[in-house]
């Protein structure tokens, strides 16, 4: 029963309307008429209201945003920070080409909500690489295309894809359009969640990308989820095969876009100083795995500006799939539509020996979503893979992104291995 009713809470949470970028003009207001209450600063009022290049631009960093078609008509939006602000920062200069992609539910301001010193993007622009960041189809920055609405309440046709979609299509079109723009032949790619699932469905179905990757970090891997503990996508799992159906009978499509009410609630729950900032924390620690020493708590309101960002609920059911089969398959859209699609009445699994090039596992102990059997398995599938543990045994999912010890933790390993592939 339990199950069912968390499912109907976030399929309510979905049906709040996408707000502008994110609520500026609506939080602005609350802000004027002081609804929030003394004691709050107005930087992370700011820093949660702007959007990512509104943000990356007030800190002095450099931004451009590109858009690119996709094949099937998504219109993605990419956001580049080429040079650093402090090192490295003659403008022009051909530099290595990084490519970040997002999780979950998640967007490109993933990386740089931390600010500067401390968020990965900016780290990576001062140490001398060109940064793009990726937004996968249907979250904040890429709810577009040629002919689709996603915001219909007729048709959910916008939302029909996972992230099965996400790696064979949307993925290929962003580096080869970095690529290109860049005159680079290869780049390093990083991902953190379902940025690595991506990843390895690129790789598995599309082997020439071989040729065009220097490296691959995988940020909590996610491919095999045998032993997954969460708590949601273990509550979805059972009703895998039917949940998009179900949503789609009431008009739902989209999982938990970026909206009203988490901004709001951001801003007035979880700020410091207020009683309700802990059960705020303790959602987090739920989903991702509970660490309080590498939790920044006043950072709450900024990061619940930024997500969610809105997902597609084919996405979480495709996670459900993983589970309950205990396989890395493709989207199971029942025996008939298989064989149409597949030419099979089962989903063919990813071929992860296809992946040919230099892949680093990060991953811990205290990571709900990425658990150690199920990285031991990846690893062994992988054709050159490096399993790269996380000293710190409480380490969990959300601090691959927002940890405040990331930097010495991670980063400054990674940026150091990608310095020495390009050497």
């Amino acid at each position: 029963m339990w199950q069912r009713k968390l499912i109907v809470f976030f399929f309510g949470v979905s049906l709040a309307s996408a707000g502008t970028a994110p609520n500026a003009e609506y939080i602005e207001e609350l802000v004027q008429n002081d609804s929030f209450g003394p004691r709050f600063s107005d930087n992370l009022i700011e820093d949660a209201i702007l959007d990512v290049p509104g943000l990356v631009r007030k800190y002095n960093y450099p931004l451009e945003a590109h858009e690119v078609r996709t094949p099937d008509g998504y219109v993605l939006r990419m956001h580049r920070i080429p040079h650093g602000r402090d090192q490295n920062n003659v403008p022009g200069v051909k530099k290595p080409v990084v490519f970040l992609m997002h999780g979950l539910l998640s967007s490109s301001a993933d990386w740089i909500v931390m600010g500067p010193g401390s968020a990965f993007g900016y780290l990576l622009a001062e140490k001398g690489f060109d940064v793009w960041m990726g937004n996968a189809r249907g979250n904040y920055y890429s709810r577009r295309h040629v002919r689709l609405n996603p915001n219909s309440i007729l048709s959910n046709a916008f939302w029909e894809f996972s992230w099965d979609e996400i790696g064979n299509i949307d993925l290929p079109t962003m580096i080869n359009y970095a690529l290109n723009h860049t005159g680079q032949k290869k780049l390093h790619y990083v991902g953190h969640s379902q940025g690595t699932t991506a990843f390895f469905v690129m790789g598995s179905l599309k082997p020439e990308f071989n040729n065009k990757i220097l490296s691959m970090h995988a940020f909590g891997p996610v491919a095999y989820m045998a032993h997954n503990r969460s708590p949601l996508l273990n509550a979805i799992s059972p009703f895998a095969n039917r949940i998009e159906e179900l949503a789609s009978l009431i008009g739902i499509g989209e999982f938990m876009p970026n909206n009203l009410i988490m901004t709001w609630a951001g801003q007035a729950l979880c700020r410091d100083e207020v009683a309700t900032q802990a059960i705020c924390s303790n959602i987090l620690f739920l989903i991702g795995g509970w660490n309080e020493a590498q939790h920044n708590a006043t950072m709450l309101p900024v990061i619940l500006g930024h997500a969610p960002a809105g997902a597609a609920v084919r996405q979480f059911a495709h996670y459900g799939q993983s589970i309950a089969g205990k396989e890395f398959r493709r989207y199971d859209h029942g025996w008939m539509n298989n064989l149409r699609i597949y030419g099979n009445l089962i989903p063919p699994k990813y071929d992860l020996g296809n992946i040919k090039i230099p892949v680093f596992l990060h991953y811990t102990y205290n990571d709900p979503l990425s658990q150690v059997e199920d990285v031991d398995r990846l690893h062994k599938e992988l054709g050159a893979s490096t399993k790269m543990l996380v000293p710190l045994p409480l380490f969990n999912h959300l601090d691959f992104v927002w940890g405040i010890d990331a930097k010495e933790l991670l980063f400054d390993k990674v940026i150091k291995i990608m310095r020495s592939i390009n050497v």
